[in-house]
């Protein structure tokens, strides 16, 4: 059964701010199928996919140190799998807490390659094990959620995807395109709303993204929408003057909501290798990140990344993003993530 069925809204009539619309017609957005990809664990198959060379470097890679009799744990052995284990992108932290135990239940003994995997499996899942993590709604009013990322995370794609994440939940959701400094995203989200069938509130090019946040969360508390989803222009975690502007952002909707933003998810690339570590250190020191949507699960990816972050930061992952569609987002599952990382295909 299809986790996804979109409930039809009429289009939204055209918002303050709506000067872009000529020029997003011309933008190139992927139609909406609501049949295409749209089960659950059809999604999470192609993240599996989009592991494989994670799953590779872990499987291929590590049965290379071994010999069919098992392989000796001495020092040498540990360095080779330590070096091995960096390649996902996991950072050294982790590498390093895996090698350990592995030394500490086997030093001077014969390992076989799936004890080997059996560590590292129990210690990726000790790491990614979070309690179930759902969206935290306002007790009353709008839940306003705060989207923030770096240019090329994926972020205008996600915030549509949590569009329509929440109106197959019922919800009436209104959009804030808050990133004036890049016409092209106000552009695609402008398409997507059109689409999904939200409410957008946009500004004119350069316009200060806070009154764009505020007259999203004032349409929305007008309107009595259910969510509020604000994005935010795609900022460096160096750049100290934009990242002021997101403390801008969060005086003036906490003057219309006081608990606003509820939420702040940062969308993080897969791809983006360690520079992800860098990106949500920036962004949960200036925006207080309370959850990831780890975005672009492709082939490319490693998805390794995703453990330091959650080992330094104890930041939640909430969502795994892959593919262009609205449909294409899935609540994050610890243990469907690790077996991706770890298991052989069955077939």
């Amino acid at each position: 059964m299809s986790l996804f069925k979109r409930s039809k809204k009429e289009a939204p009539q055209p918002s303050e701010g709506r000067q872009l619309e000529s020029a997003a017609e011309n933008a190139e957005i992927p139609a909406v199928d609501p049949q295409e990809n749209s089960d659950e664990s059809s999604l999470w198959s192609r993240v599996r996919q989009g592991l494989k060379k994670t799953r590779d470097v872990l499987r291929t890679d590590i049965r290379d140190i071994f010999k069919s009799e098992g392989q000796l744990v001495d020092d040498e052995f540990l360095n080779r799998l330590f070096a091995i284990l960096v390649k996902t992108d996991m950072g050294a932290k982790p590498a390093s807490e895996i090698r350990d135990s592995i030394e500490e239940k086997f030093s001077g003994r014969v390992i076989e390659f799936e004890q080997a995997l059996d560590e590292i499996r129990s210690h990726l899942k000790s790491i990614l094990a979070q309690p179930p993590q759902p969206v935290r709604y306002a007790e009353s009013g709008p839940t306003v959620i705060l989207v923030v990322g770096v240019n090329g995370s994926g972020k205008t794609t996600s915030i549509a995807k949590l569009t329509n994440y929440f109106q197959n939940q019922g919800k009436k959701v209104v959009l804030g395109a808050a990133d004036t400094f890049r016409a092209a995203a106000v552009e695609q989200l402008i398409i997507w709303s059109e689409r999904l069938g939200a409410e957008i509130v946009t500004g004119e090019a350069n316009t200060d993204p806070a009154s764009v946040a505020h007259r999203a969360v004032a349409t929305a508390i007008e309107q009595n929408a259910d969510v509020c989803i604000v994005d935010t222009a795609g900022r460096l975690q160096t750049q100290t003057n934009l990242m002021k502007q997101l403390e801008k952002i969060f005086r003036v909707m906490s003057k219309q909501i006081p608990d606003a933003p509820h939420e702040v998810f940062l969308v993080l690339d897969a791809t983006a290798g360690q520079n992800g570590v860098s990106q949500a250190k920036g962004f949960s020191e200036a925006a207080n990140c309370t959850g990831i949507i780890l975005s672009k699960l492709d082939g490319t990816a490693k998805g390794g990344v995703i453990l330091p972050i959650r080992q330094e930061f104890e930041i939640p992952v909430l969502f795994v993003g892959q593919g262009e569609q609205a449909e294409d987002l899935a609540p994050f599952d610890a243990d469907a993530f690790v077996s991706g990382l770890i298991e052989e295909e069955i077939n």
